[in-house]
């Protein structure tokens, strides 16, 4: 099973990106996807959720109103667009998926996990 991230770079503040997740070898049209952000001495964060059934999603307040999770169950792919970029922002941004079909907002219920791509918010 594979989950390949792109679509990272650098931006100004204030810019936009649009990630994409690219899986392969196992079927996750049914399952919980995520994307998580690494930033070197710190722990893992998570950033945004879609379920595997209704299609739900999940952000936390640090992104909320400004990132928007979404998938493609035909293609086998999620995507994250993130608008209004903030330093804060910057890190290697990795896509998940989970056995799970109810939507998961923590990296334990993540049992696949992809390399991540790096994004860069500055100016």
């Amino acid at each position: 099973v594979q989950l390949q991230a792109s679509g990272g770079g650098l931006v100004q503040p204030g810019g936009s990106l649009r990630l994409s997740c690219a899986a392969s070898g196992r079927n996750f049209r049914y399952n919980s996807m995520g994307w998580f952000r690494q930033v070197p001495g710190a722990e893992r964060e998570f950033v945004a959720a879609i379920s595997g059934d209704d299609g739900s999603t999940q952000y936390p307040d640090s992104v909320k109103g400004r990132f928007t999770i979404s998938r493609d169950k035909g293609k086998n792919m999620v995507y994250l667009q993130m608008n209004n970029l903030e330093p804060e922002d910057t890190g290697v941004y990795v896509c998940a998926g989970s056995r799970f079909r109810a939507i998961q907002d923590m990296d334990v219920s993540y049992h696949y996990w992809g390399q991540g791509t790096q994004v860069t918010v500055s100016s």
